[in-house]
């Protein structure tokens, strides 16, 4: 019997996990659990690019 850690192949292996580039300073974010539900509407990186971002209505 394989142990937990193997039988899933995700666990542990972060190669495979999605990634996108952050919409202010272009670095790639990679997937995390908290973001699982909202990883569509995901943008930044940080809360620091969050408020560099650019505002068009002002």
């Amino acid at each position: 019997m394989k142990p937990k850690s193997q039988v899933n192949g995700h666990r542990g292996n972060k190669a495979h996990l999605p990634s996108k580039p952050c919409a202010v300073c272009g670095l790639p974010m990679t997937w995390r659990r908290a973001w699982a539900k909202n990883w569509d509407e995901v943008k930044y990186c940080s809360e620091a690019c969050r408020r560099k971002r650019a505002h068009p209505g002002l």
